[in-house]
This record gives C-alpha cells, structure tokens and sequence, in this order.
C-alpha cells in the first residue's frame, strides 16, 4: 500500500489515494499504521475516495481503528493532497464527511498548497445531538463531577462531539494521560468525547490541550479549536478570530454567531511517503 504522511499543527494521518480502489479492512489497517512503533506511526489513517456528491470523499479512522466523522486538521491535509497529486487543479475544493460536506479554499504557493482555509459549517449546541446526556436542552456551563473533581463544561459538536473545559491551572501542567479517559468515557457522554483543556491568554487567543476520544493526547485538533474558539466567543471571554495555540502550532479560528458559521485556517504538510505491506 502507498500512502503519504501528513500533518497539520503536528496532527498527523496515514492518507491513501483511494479513488480508483478502496483498502480492504480498512480499521485493522487504521490500527497496523498508527502504531508509533511496529508501524509508520499517526494519529489515525484517512482515505481519500471519489464522491457522488463532492469533488472528493475523506474517510477517517482514529488510532485504535473507529470511524471518525471529521478531522479539521486532517481535511486541510485532503486539501494539499488531492491538488498536490494532481487529482484536482482546482483551488476551492469540496470534501465529503460524515459530518457533511466541508468547503475548502486552497492557499497555493508555487504550485503547492501551503495553507488552507476551511467552511467547518455551523457548531451544534442541542445535546442530544452532540450527542450528551443532560437534563437541559443545552449542556452549556453545566458542572460535571468526572473522577472526584467538579468542571464546568460546554459541550460543542463541530459535526464530532466536544467537551471544553476553562481552566485556571495552567493546562501546559496537567496530567492528560491520567485525565483525559475519565473524560472520554464519563456516562453522560453515549458516544465517547474529545475534551479541550483551555486558558484564556487575552481576547483573541487561546492555549489548548486536546484528549481525543480513540487517540489520546494529541498535537492538535481542528475541530477542538474549533468547539474552543466557539465556546469562548459565546461567554464573551474572545473576540473573533481567535488563535488557538495547540502544542502542534496555531490555528485561527473566525466565528460569526450572526450566521453560526465556523471557518478555520491552519498549515498542511506532507512528512514523508513511502509503502508498506499491510
């Protein structure tokens, strides 16, 4: 199997060109590649398929071989992908999910795709659509109690669910490893979660560490940046756009509450490519 390696804020993924012939047992695949040490080591794999309905389709299975519906960082990857191959001269692009079809603006520098600016569409804040178990329609400032510690929290789906979590500790120190599966797999959460640990730094910028649900730590989360700026801006403690330093790098995040649209912008980058027997 080909495959290139790519990351975006130190969000990497295994892609394969899979718009001719799709992988067979594409989760264990998921799983063999990911493996920092028996395999090539990522975040997760994502396939790049045709669409009926887009220019492209992008499937993506986290670390530990679940389906994913969206990966900010990783679609900004599809983007430099398919224009950097030669699948498309097209510099607006769209990507089909299963959270929906995502709108891509390719930023091109000397025939390559150096950044990308990308329609995250509209944040959902219902909680049986996040989906959360809450007694309110909204789980929005709601104090939970996960592992003996009580935490405010909203919860955001960015078309994958999001629980963000202001803190004062400053969440450089925190014990992640420790604290992140409480969070992941606390009941109110039916489909698992991926948790934003976050400083306020001052009105357009934000620190973040991201626990995401099948992957753990990671370097970075497009569309946990995205649930943060989102979050922040509704409490009124950031203005858009707000840059969201991940431990990967930055990300800036534009957020009109007027028409509820999300719009990211971040780096994508290709690490090496290569091929392996799976």
């Amino acid at each position: 199997m080909k495959f290139t390696k790519m990351q975006g804020c130190g969000n990497d993924y295994v892609y394969v060109d899979c718009t001719k012939e799709m992988i067979k047992d594409a989760d264990k695949v998921a799983i063999k590649v990911s493996d920092r040490h028996f395999g090539i080591g990522s975040d997760g794999l994502i396939l790049v398929a045709a669409s009926d309905v887009a220019d492209f389709q992008m499937i993506m299975y986290n670390a530990d071989g679940s389906r994913g519906e969206m990966c900010g960082n990783g679609i900004r990857c599809v983007g430099k992908f398919v224009h950097d191959k030669g699948l498309t001269n097209k510099t607006t692009v769209t990507i089909e999910t299963l959270a929906g079809i995502k709108t891509l603006e390719l930023n091109v520098v000397d025939g390559k795709v150096k950044s990308v600016r990308v329609d995250m569409g509209s944040p959902e804040f219902i909680a049986e659509k996040v989906p959360v178990i809450s007694n309110n329609e909204k789980m929005l400032g709601e104090t939970i109690e996960v592992d003996g510690e009580e935490y405010v929290v909203d919860c955001i789906s960015m078309g994958n669910p999001h629980c963000v979590i202001r803190m004062d500790e400053d969440v450089r120190k925190l014990d992640l490893e420790k604290m992140g599966p409480h969070f992941e797999n606390y009941k109110a959460f039916p489909n698992k979660i991926n948790t934003e640990f976050i400083n306020i730094i001052d009105d357009n910028r934000v620190r973040m560490r991201v626990w995401e649900r099948g992957s753990g730590e990671t370097l970075a989360c497009g569309t946990g940046a995205c649930a943060t700026a989102v979050s922040c801006i509704i409490n009124g403690v950031a203005k858009s756009p707000v840059d969201v330093e991940l431990l990967g790098g930055f990300l800036t995040i534009e957020y009109d509450k007027k028409d509820n649209t999300v719009f990211m912008s971040g780096p994508a980058e290709i690490v090496f490519e290569g091929e392996i027997d799976v």
